[in-house]
């Protein structure tokens, strides 16, 4: 999810100014020009966004490293919001081309489906042999990553699924054009779509076909960089770590394993010895609920070959467990890599727990997660595996490029433009923060990005705000767990109380842009009744004349990469409010954090590491804690909620809102004994957070330097820090600088 390459590239290669001279020479001007650029759609979310970010820092520290991915046609998709309802419709990104890509027609390899096995004889051995049904062929499409500062620039290469050439001479040799053509677009539509829908036996089939597609593919091109220079696979953990990103890619480790013994013809305990060495494995689930499964069937009939060696390293593993921890039956089939069951299954976490030399959290309160609940009998297994490396984003992009006034006014008062390298600089903020003329100029730079929102926010929405209000942003895909409804009950409850209030206690009231943006997944019902509530309410609120500037509500439609860095800039409050336990790391938080936006958060995620750089009293805490979250969930039915929450929850029943019986099944997710998520039980802690973040806006010196404190604990959560911790701790490499 690199969102635009322009002014990323000309920043990190260190002619911003003499490119817009340029530009300006030719009669044009580079924001706009930069403005005309689409977002590349090749991902969705934290994770995807995370991985952008993990990529500029590689490149920025002269890490030597690829990243590999599939060049998706229509990426995931777009949003259109008609009548308060989500429409998805196919995102075009590269109609008009990639000018950032370098297709490498060269570089293709065949990838083959179906088939079956056979075992033939071979220099008196007997081997496996898989004979495809099918064959197709990825091409490569190179997209250069410049790093800043450096003459590195390291490669994102991106795959793109073709019929293979044989396939299409001999449908053309026997005339049946009809037929090539459907197959080439059956073949195509691997890399077409992100995250196709896999409710149905089509949507699985095809998912797993682009996450075999992309593996094989890029294993190959491993190997193949890898032979040019060595013979030995003994050679291959020396030369090459392979870091799963979540459990996508992790059909790689069967891949290796096939290469390796069936095409390299190593033995099988040699060849094992040598994956478990070069894999480490980084998962972002939080629940075991959450965690990939593939069913065996479906793997057996696309990959049958991988469903063997997936069988026989359980085998081999069951095998060694049992000599380890006896025979405990529920413990062995917990840890098993197959899942029994009505639908038998590879659980594909445990094939990376059990292949890869180390296993990463996200965040401190992830890596116990994964320890104490999700992996506990691998941890106690294993525990010498699990480690944290705490995500984080590049300061490059979301201050540098997102924020040109803030970045030139961090280089002024630190004295350098160090710290774009080393974020730890921005601690040296605190020694200003008591300065006047300096909280004079942070203020005016914070309005300066307020203005440039409430623009957007017109242009899109015809909703005129005051920037005189507290702008107060929940930016992230909508889910239950992110509580997207927690924010929009308080909205209500504002509102409610404004209603009541008389016109003297109005004036009193801070005034509130309350922006919400995210999609959600086209199959997810009830985020999709979370989108329409936020309308209805949004309808209600900003028509009601008695109301006027004191409470907005926007809905920004198609959140992406660029749209964050104007929402970002210029908020003054962020809202990171998951229950306890559910968010991985949460790197949203840290991109409000670097831009002095205040968090009004539960301690979830990544939040509890930033409460313990900046301190609990520069940001609004609220919520059940991790620990709390279970025993809240056992009382269920017993639990009291806060009569203000029944109230709102009463009004939206009652169709104070519209749409009364639309929005009935979602008030029934967090009525009493179905609140799963804790909507309720939090909503008296929330609304007191609420109430802190007005008090410490009226009094704007404190806001600011809360806001200056904000930005300056913001270096601990650079990706900068993140890849050296993994290029150190997981991966055992060294900077490797351009010599030219």
């Amino acid at each position: 999810m690199i969102g635009r390459s322009l002014s990323n590239s000309v920043i990190n290669l260190g002619i911003q100014d003499q490119y817009a001279e340029a530009l300006n020479q030719l009669g044009f001007e580079f924001e706009v020009l930069a403005e005309q650029e689409g977002d590349a759609s090749l991902g969705n979310g934290g994770l995807a966004r995370f991985s952008a970010c993990q990529m500029d820092s590689l490149a920025t520290l002269d890490y030597p490293a690829w990243g590999y991915g599939l060049r998706y046609e229509y990426g995931l998709f777009r949003q259109i919001i008609v009548d308060g309802f989500q429409h998805e419709q196919p995102d075009y990104w590269l109609n008009f081309g990639n000018p950032w890509e370098i297709e490498r027609i060269h570089v293709t390899y065949e990838v083959k489906f179906n088939g079956t096995v056979e075992e033939v004889d071979m220099n008196g051995e007997k081997v496996k042999v898989w004979i495809p049904g099918e064959t197709v062929e990825a091409v490569a499409y190179d997209n250069p990553i410049p790093g800043y500062g450096t003459k590195n620039t390291i490669n994102l290469r991106l795959w793109a699924a073709k019929p293979s050439n044989q396939f299409d001479l001999e449908a053309y040799n026997t005339g049946d054009y009809i037929n090539s053509i459907v197959n080439r677009q059956n073949t195509e539509a691997i890399s077409n779509v992100l995250y196709p829908d896999d409710r149905s036996h089509q949507g699985k089939e095809m998912r797993l076909k682009q996450q075999y597609f992309f593996v094989s593919a890029s294993l190959q091109d491993i190997i193949r960089r890898f032979k040019e220079a060595h013979n030995n696979f003994d050679e291959l953990p020396e030369q090459v770590a392979l870091h799963l990103n979540d459990t996508h890619p992790s059909l790689s480790i069967a891949e290796i394993m096939r290469i390796l013994v069936d095409e390299e013809h190593l033995g099988w305990s040699k060849a094992w010895n040598i994956v478990n060495k070069i894999f480490s494995f980084t998962t972002h689930t939080v629940v075991a609920e959450g965690l990939e499964k593939i069913p065996v069937d479906l793997l057996g009939s696309l990959l049958p070959r991988h469903l063997q060696i997936l069988y026989e390293i359980n085998s081999n593993f069951m095998e060694e467990l049992k000599k380890k921890i006896g025979l405990d039956y529920n413990r062995l089939s917990r840890m098993s890599i197959i899942e029994e069951g009505a639908v038998k299954s590879i659980r594909m976490a445990n094939l990376s727990i059990v292949c890869s030399h180390t296993v990463n959290g996200v965040s401190k309160v992830h890596s116990n997660t994964l320890k104490t609940k999700t992996f506990k009998d691998f941890y106690e297994l294993w525990p010498e595996k699990f480690q944290y490396t705490t995500n984080g984003v590049t300061q490059r992009r979301w201050i540098v490029v997102s924020n040109p006034s803030l970045c030139a006014l961090l280089s002024k008062w630190l004295g350098t433009e160090a710290w774009i390298r080393n974020a730890d600089l921005l601690t040296g903020l605190r020694d200003h923060v008591d300065n006047t003329s300096f909280r004079h100029e942070w203020k005016m730079v914070k309005r300066l990005n307020k203005m440039r929102l409430a623009e957007y926010i017109e242009t899109m929405s015809g909703v005129k705000v005051s920037l005189d209000a507290m702008f107060d942003v929940q930016v992230k895909r909508i889910h239950e767990y992110k509580r997207q409804l927690l924010n929009i009950f308080g909205i209500i409850h504002r509102y409610d109380c404004l209603k009541n209030m008389d016109k003297n206690d109005r004036r009193k009231v801070v005034p509130r842009v309350c922006i919400i943006g995210g999609k959600a997944a086209p199959g997810y019902e009830i985020a999709k009744k979370i989108i329409k509530l936020c309308h209805a309410v949004a309808e209600k609120v900003n028509n009601d004349a008695d109301i006027g500037d004191l409470l907005k509500l926007v809905f920004i439609p198609d959140y992406n990469v660029s749209v964050a860095e104007l929402v970002i800039p210029g908020a003054d409050l962020s809202q990171h409010i998951s229950t306890a336990g559910h968010e991985a790391s949460g790197t949203g938080s840290m991109k409000f954090l670097m831009n002095g936006c205040l968090l009004l958060a539960t301690a979830d995620g990544s939040t509890v590491e930033i409460i313990e750089e900046l301190g609990s009293d520069n940001l609004f805490l609220f919520g059940a804690k991790v620990e709390e979250v279970a025993e809240l969930r056992e009382k269920g039915g017993a639990l009291k909620v806060p009569l203000q929450f029944a109230r709102v929850l009463r009004m939206v029943r009652d169709g104070y809102f519209g749409d009364k019986d639309y929005f009935q099944s979602l008030c029934d997710t967090v009525e009493v004994g179905n609140d799963f998520y804790l909507l309720g039980s939090d909503f008296g802690s929330y609304l007191e957070a609420q109430a802190a973040a007005d008090k410490a806006f009226v009094e704007p010196d404190k806001w600011i330097k809360m806001s200056i404190l904000s930005a300056a604990a913001s270096g601990r959560f650079s990706s900068d820090r993140t890849i050296r911790e993994y290029a150190e701790r997981t991966w055992k490499i060294d900077p490797c600088q351009c010599p030219f």
